[in-house]
């Protein structure tokens, strides 16, 4: 899955998408997607992630407490 990085709106592969979906996890790996070859995985802050298109990651993705608000 690619993400971009908010700041920059340089594309990431995401690559544990288990750590994506669980919203305990503070932190993805993924590449960056930027020059010409393919970069090293590096860790992630999701709350500098999201879609493409430029909307949010999901709630229940970053939130543990998604249910109650």
């Amino acid at each position: 899955m690619l993400l971009a990085e908010k700041t920059t709106g340089h594309l990431v592969e995401i690559q544990d998408l288990q750590a994506l979906f669980n919203p305990f996890a503070a932190t993805v790996s993924g590449c960056l997607h930027f020059g010409e070859e393919a970069q090293d995985p590096e860790q992630f802050d999701k709350q500098g992630l999201g879609f493409p298109s430029g909307e949010a990651l999901p709630r229940c993705w970053t939130d543990p407490d998604y249910r109650r608000g």
